[in-house]
């Protein structure tokens, strides 16, 4: 067993990614970077766009445009390395770069989980508390809520990183992945793994388990405050305000199950990589997609923002 950090012989990775698909790499790498190339213009314009409309500078709005943000700075992570792979004989990494791409795949992710709660309790505070909204969901609150999802997500990813730090490699150098992801590092390690996969176990509680129970709490309260409208039409108004935080909600919760499963469980590396495929690629595009085609006051901004020359 190697006890050293200067014995360990492994000091680059070999992402598979999808060379075993040859026959079709060319359509692979243009559907890619076409997404990539959208994800990064639409999240960027949506960002514009509730910089620039006063009428968007509310709290609901000023979480999106950090999702927005959080979205490009995610999908920057993974899919330009998985770009530059597809003509290459062989997809070579370090082991600092995997560790560093995995960092802030970690840290992107988790703020993106933890971003969404803030805006849940936001759509609860908006639906559940409308006269004491303003109030209690100041500008100071909202800047504060919004560091905090970054601080508990660079909390989230360093604990991880340092996990990995202190595995060591002496064998098989090939991930059959396109990204550096800790249960590929897991399966790679030739020393015991007990405490990365505890670290693992934990963040996965406190960042996915923890936060999808605080959403669903939050949407019990929400759907009975809805129940309790009398008319109609505000019922239907005040379920529009938070339906397109609900998909994206969805989306990303059951993405991630399905890819936690499928990597707990050593399904098919092919099944793991389509969903992952869903998870790091199509889900960034989807957000700002899903906010311009269910929200009004979208609609109407980025109409004014059209006549002015932008997106």
């Amino acid at each position: 067993m190697v006890r050293g950090r200067n014995l360990t012989e492994i000091t680059y990775f070999i992402l598979l990614g999808f060379s075993d698909l040859p026959r079709i790499v060319t359509v692979l790498f243009t559907v890619f970077l076409s997404i990539y190339i959208t994800t990064v213009t639409l999240n960027l314009c949506l960002i514009i766009l509730i910089r620039m409309d006063s009428h968007l500078h509310t709290p609901m709005y000023f979480f999106l445009s950090n999702l927005s943000f959080i979205d490009i700075c995610y999908v920057t992570t993974t899919v330009p390395k998985m770009l530059s792979g597809f003509f290459q004989e062989k997809q070579i990494i370090t082991f600092l770069g995997c560790t560093v791409q995995y960092f802030f795949f970690a840290l992107t992710g988790l703020s993106e989980s933890c971003v969404m709660t803030a805006m849940a309790y936001d759509r609860y505070a908006a639906i559940c508390n409308p006269l004491l909204y303003s109030s209690i969901m100041s500008p100071t609150l909202c800047i504060r809520m919004v560091l905090g999802c970054y601080l508990a997500a660079f909390s989230g990813s360093i604990s991880q990183l340092c996990a990995i730090l202190q595995l060591h490699f002496c064998g098989q150098n090939i991930i059959n992945h396109f990204i550096c992801d800790m249960p590929q590092l897991l399966k790679l390690s030739c020393t015991d793994t007990f405490f990365a996969r505890l670290i693992l176990a934990v963040v996965v509680v406190v960042f996915g388990v923890a936060n999808a129970l605080l959403i669903l709490i939050s949407y019990v309260y929400i759907v009975l405050s809805i129940l309790k409208i009398t008319s109609a039409k505000g019922r239907s108004k005040a379920f529009n305000t938070c339906a397109s935080h609900l998909t994206v909600v969805t989306l990303f919760y059951v993405s991630s199950v399905v890819i936690y499963l499928s990597s707990s469980t050593g399904s098919s590396s092919t099944i793991d990589r389509f969903a992952s495929v869903f998870y790091t690629v199509l889900i960034p595009v989807l957000n700002p997609l899903i906010y311009s085609l269910r929200n009004q006051e979208i609609k109407d901004a980025l109409k004014k923002l059209s006549k002015r020359g932008y997106c």
